[in-house]
């Protein structure tokens, strides 16, 4: 009866990686209700098996036709790098990104698909959007060989000049995910989703279901800036009335007094202004402000028709969100492959400078009020 139970505790683990990409071990503990500990030993012996490989403080899928890991590899010690494809090839490319659990999970399995279709190895260097570990992260990938570096550095979203100077330094090909230089002269490639015209686009749908004014509140991560002109733009161009609220909470803690606090200000803010309906960035934002809401007696769409940004859990809010969605999954393929291109070219000069532009979609749901007009 134990055998059966670790055996279906695997295959839940598995699912789990299937649908986020990438977890942290205490958040796969807490998921399923078990210690750290009996998750880390189910994670060596997915590994062993090829199943996963084990990054710092948690685990990834092991892409489709690498080989596996080797047995009983020890977990990496906070600011190592880990494996995330592990047959032998020529290539191998080094990944830095700032968050293994939200919005890059789609990202790094989007490098994973292209580098096992490729015959590429990938190693994965987590910064958790403290930008110092750019640097460090990036002298680890190099010191561990990689030929070439996909980099999605910590700050916001034009990368200091430091890092570009430490990455041209080293001389391998370089790709920037979801960065680009803030000269717009500069020859560097990079590919991006385009977050203002995301964000125009939840504006025009708001405004095309009778709202002439729309708030927008932002939590200060380096995408909220490019939310923000997007939405700027909207309202001169629709044009709107100008007085719904806009607001930056400077990333406080989710849950915290002080987050809290901010969505009241908002809150209080549309209701003065006449404001009843707003853009959210992000979707864990847009669930509190909910939360928030029903607190106050207000409902949604009903009293404030709602946006959400990034498309991670929108659709799991008690009033599923409609929501703007980046293509995570894509970008994380486009890059890879303009890495993997020049790193395969006869000479690196063989391939043009390209600098790749994505469009967000927008999918409707209910907390915007179209469904119930409908």
């Amino acid at each position: 009866m134990a055998d059966m139970l670790v055996t279906q505790r695997h295959e839940l683990l598995v699912r789990e990686l299937e649908s986020s990409g990438i977890l942290r071990v205490t958040e796969l503990a807490e998921r399923l209700g078990v210690s750290r500990a009996t998750i880390r030993r189910d994670l060596m012996d997915l590994e062993t098996g090829g199943r996963v490989t084990r990054v710092r403080g948690g685990a990834v899928l092991a892409a489709q036709g690498a080989g596996a890991a080797p047995a009983g590899a020890p977990e990496r010690a906070p600011g190592a790098v880990a494996r995330a494809a592990g047959a032998a090839s020529a290539q191998v490319l080094g990944l830095v990104v700032p968050s293994a659990t939200y919005y890059y999970p789609r990202v790094v399995a989007g490098v994973q698909a292209v580098a096992a279709e490729r015959g590429a190895r990938v190693v994965i260097g987590l910064t958790d959007y403290a930008p110092r570990r750019d640097l460090e992260q990036l002298d680890e990938l190099g010191a561990s060989g990689v030929t070439g570096l996909l980099i999605a550095s910590a700050g916001g979203h034009h990368p200091p000049s430091a890092l570009l100077e430490r990455l041209r330094g080293r001389g391998l090909p370089f790709v920037l995910l979801e960065r680009q230089p803030e000269s717009p002269f500069e020859p560097c490639e990079f590919v991006v989703s385009d977050h203002r015209q995301g964000a125009f686009a939840a504006v025009s749908h708001l405004v095309g279901l009778g709202h002439d004014r729309v708030g927008l509140f932002t939590n200060g991560s380096p995408t909220a800036p490019l939310v923000a002109e997007g939405h700027a733009a909207a309202v001169a161009r629709l044009p709107l009335d100008p007085s719904g609220p806009v607001i930056d909470s400077g990333r406080p803690t989710l849950g915290s007094v002080a987050a809290a606090d901010f969505y009241d200000r908002f809150l209080a803010e549309c209701r003065a202004s006449g404001t009843r309906a707003a853009l959210v960035h992000s979707d864990h934002d847009a669930i509190e402000l909910m939360r928030r809401m029903r607190t106050r007696g207000l409902r949604t769409p009903d009293d404030l028709a709602l946006v959400a940004y990034d498309d991670e859990i929108a659709a799991l809010g008690d009033v599923p969100l409609t929501a703007v969605a980046p293509p995570k999954h894509e970008l994380g393929e486009q890059a890879a492959r303009m890495l993997l291109d020049r790193l395969d070219a006869p000479v690196p000069d063989a391939v043009p400078v390209r600098q790749l532009v994505l469009q967000p979609r927008l999918i409707v749901r209910a907390s915007c009020g179209a469904r119930a007009r409908a």
